[in-house]
């Protein structure tokens, strides 16, 4: 049998509309953050090591609703002098930092979910540092506040960037879902022309049954690009095993990428590229 576009007309626009207001969010959130700002890609809290047996089960719940506080009220509130980000070409920005309580107070801001029974983590003490995070531009040392958490050898780290882009996604509705495939990293060449985007698809090309061939399509602005990737699944008679694998598809975009953001299409989040290959 051959193959069926599964991403109809009405998908199609609305794919489009999701890019357009993704694209609007981010020229919202690089207004708010300035000119200077740096964009890390995923998760700006982190732990060193593995949670002991006999607290693991609580205190992970415990950081991930957020529960953080200074057990002494000692920690520093004065703000550090410019720290650098550094990539891995060579490149370096002068970035403005957060104190150790406020780094504290945005690990609370982001919790991810509530735990009214949780008891909260007492922090100890902090230390500046660096570390390892993606960016937009790629991965790069960043400046990181690091936390000591009493009863565990754990250790907490978060982002200390003071000046950064933030976007928010639009709220989630169950009842109308966004749409399309989410890309979560991409590579350019060394011309900044072509992204290779990588995604969880099917794990079989096109011409077998189950499986499916994809295209890429980049809706741009002079901040970003948003990646569209469009699907052509085999028409199979029957159910397919819900098995994803890893799968990529080439974008073309009408002018180099340079330093602007690669965002993924449901969310609007940024995804982190890896550029000159």
């Amino acid at each position: 049998m051959g193959s069926v576009g599964c991403v109809p007309g009405a998908d199609s626009a609305r794919l489009h509309q999701q890019a357009q207001e993704a694209l609007a969010r981010w020229a919202e959130a690089v207004a708010a953050a300035g000119e200077a700002a740096v964009v890390p890609v995923g998760e700006l809290t982190r732990q060193i090591g593995t949670w002991e047996p006999e607290v693991g089960d609580t205190y992970k719940v415990a950081l991930m609703s957020g529960l953080v506080v200074d057990q002494a009220g000692s920690l520093p509130d004065d703000v550090p002098p410019e720290g650098q980000v550094r990539w891995e070409d060579g490149a370096s920005q002068a970035v403005r930092l957060l104190s150790a309580v406020q780094a504290l107070g945005a690990i609370r801001a982001e919790s991810a979910q509530p735990c009214p029974d949780c008891v909260p983590l007492q922090v100890t003490s902090a230390r500046l540092t660096s570390a390892t995070a993606q960016t937009t531009r790629g991965p790069a040392d960043v400046p990181v506040w690091e936390f000591t958490i009493a009863g565990t050898a754990v250790l907490v780290t978060r982002v200390a960037l003071a000046q950064q882009v933030t976007v928010s996604p639009p709220p989630w509705d169950p009842y109308d879902a966004p749409v399309g495939l989410a890309i979560d990293s991409a590579t350019a060449s060394v011309d900044g022309r072509l992204l290779t985007v990588a995604f969880v698809g099917s794990p079989y090309p096109g011409d077998q049954p189950c499986g499916a061939d994809y295209s890429g399509e980049a809706v741009e602005s002079t901040l970003a690009v948003v990646v569209i990737v469009n699907e052509r699944r085999h028409l199979t008679l029957g159910g397919c095993a819900a098995v994803g694998a890893r799968r990529t598809a080439e974008v073309t975009l009408a002018s180099p990428l340079g330093d602007r953001a690669v965002l993924e299409v449901r969310q609007g989040r940024p995804v982190p590229v890896v550029r000159g290959r």
